[in-house]
């Protein structure tokens, strides 16, 4: 049984006072704190007195139908998932219930499991609640907000990775979280009592990177007035995190790569070296292996850092994410503001889980925060979420993004001209099925989608 939890409160309405109570009853046994309304009129009460998390309503009643219900409480609470039960079901009542904003329409006698089931999905999607029965993330991975089975396996590879000494590269366009996975990794790691150093290798200086990395004496250059040690020594006996190694100038890869195999370092001005024991996880945005292929990046510190390499899925790829992101950022955006924010309007939702989010969870990151700060309303309007979005748009588009919107549309073109039929597609993209098969799972396209209808 769920334990319960002020996340599960639900508002029950039925004009049957044996039903309601009947319906009570097993949702109590669910682990849920049922709040009874016995019509509609009383039922837009309770969702201002109790605030439920969701709601559950018989269609046919006296006075106010479950369907003229479902319309009042999303013109104010545009977010909370309404569940219609009737003895009336029919397909065409179905189809405009959904239409109308109903998270789900059940027919009387209703299955308790079915109930229960779409109840928790409801709460899962709105982003409400989590399931009570479900583990806490463990701590080394509880700062990575995701319920995307992309991010999940990613996750369980990053987990038998952190137990070892290797270096790991992580992969991912800008703004995927690559610093995020890789403190993870770090807490997961037997170093997660030593400390966790980041450097940002694109955005220091050439002529200041190696003095950060390996540090410098005194009076190495000018305004060197003290030793320092640098980010290597910073990290011993824990992990450095090398953040756009992509960028990193060829004078210095010479120098990164031998203090890896010799594990010292010679600071600038010095003539003796220092021990460290470091682990690295590294971080590009850049294809590396075009990057060797140009001469631009060294093979041999290529093959040091890339011993595990782990891909982080882009946002756009991980979708189911994005609500449940979206209300995180707004639960903490919200403290800090002080405003009663209570969601955002469905029409907003839309456009939060349609837009293409170039700059990823970082985007988004920015994208709620400025609703939140703009926001009159209880509700976050759709008009704010597209002004927001429009002004982080006029962004030239990154080459790792032209480049996945020209695979997607390649693709797409592929099916459609050979009406969904894989073999023949793969043919004339001159890739074998089993590398055509993972590039249609990467842009979520279905063959099935592109095969003529049926007269």
């Amino acid at each position: 049984m769920k334990q319960m939890t002020e996340n599960n409160r639900v508002l029950l309405v039925d004009d049957d006072r044996d039903l309601l109570s009947l319906l009570s009853m097993r949702l109590e046994n669910g682990g849920y704190e049922p709040v009874k309304a016995g019509s509609g009129e009383e039922a837009l009460a309770q969702v201002e007195l109790a605030r439920p998390h969701a709601v559950i309503t018989d269609l046919r009643m006296g006075g106010m139908d479950g369907m003229a219900l479902a319309d009042c409480i999303h013109r104010k609470n545009p977010a909370l998932p309404v569940i219609i039960l009737t003895a009336h079901g029919s397909i065409p009542d179905a189809v405009q219930a959904t239409k109308n904003g109903v998270f789900a329409f059940l027919t009387k006698p209703y299955n308790s499991r079915e109930l229960l089931s779409q109840l928790e999905k409801a709460l899962r999607v709105s982003g409400i609640c989590h399931d009570s029965e479900a583990p806490p993330p463990e701590s080394w991975r509880e700062e990575i907000i995701t319920r995307s089975p992309l991010m999940e396996d990613l996750l369980s590879q990053a987990r038998l990775v952190a137990e070892s000494e290797a270096s790991i590269c992580l992969r991912g366009d800008s703004g995927t979280g690559k610093e995020l996975l890789a403190k993870a990794i770090h807490k997961a790691s037997p170093r997660s009592k030593q400390p966790f150093i980041a450097v940002n290798c694109a955005a220091i200086p050439e002529l200041l990177l190696e003095s950060e990395l390996f540090g410098h004496a005194k009076g190495a250059f000018t305004g060197a007035t003290r030793d320092h040690p640098g980010l290597f020594q910073a990290a011993h006996g824990g992990t450095l995190f090398l953040d756009e190694i992509g960028d990193m100038p060829p004078a210095l890869q010479v120098k990164l790569l031998r203090a890896l195999q010799e594990q010292q370092v010679r600071p600038v001005g010095n003539t003796s070296t220092v021990k460290v024991d470091v682990r690295i996880i590294s971080a590009t945005h850049k294809d590396l292996d075009a990057e060797v292929r140009d001469g631009n990046f060294r093979e041999d510190l290529y093959y040091r850092l890339n011993v595990v390499i782990l891909e982080i899925p882009s946002l756009a790829e991980r979708r189911e994410d994005i609500l449940f992101l979206a209300n995180h950022f707004l639960l903490t955006f919200r403290r800090g503001s002080k405003k009663n924010i209570r969601g955002f309007s469905a029409e907003a939702i839309e456009l939060l889980v349609s837009a293409p989010w170039p700059g990823n969870v970082r985007q988004l990151c920015n994208v709620v925060e400025q609703t939140v700060v703009l926001s009159t309303t209880p509700i976050i309007s759709a008009k704010l979420v597209k002004k927001a979005l429009r002004q982080q748009s006029g962004q030239f588009p990154s080459f790792a993004d032209a480049r996945r919107q020209f695979e997607q549309e390649y693709l797409a073109g592929l099916l459609k001209i050979t009406d969904g039929n894989v073999t023949r597609a793969s043919r004339l993209a001159r890739r074998n099925r089993t590398d055509f098969y993972k590039l249609l799972q990467r842009h979520t396209l279905d063959p099935a989608d592109f095969k003529p209808a049926k007269s």
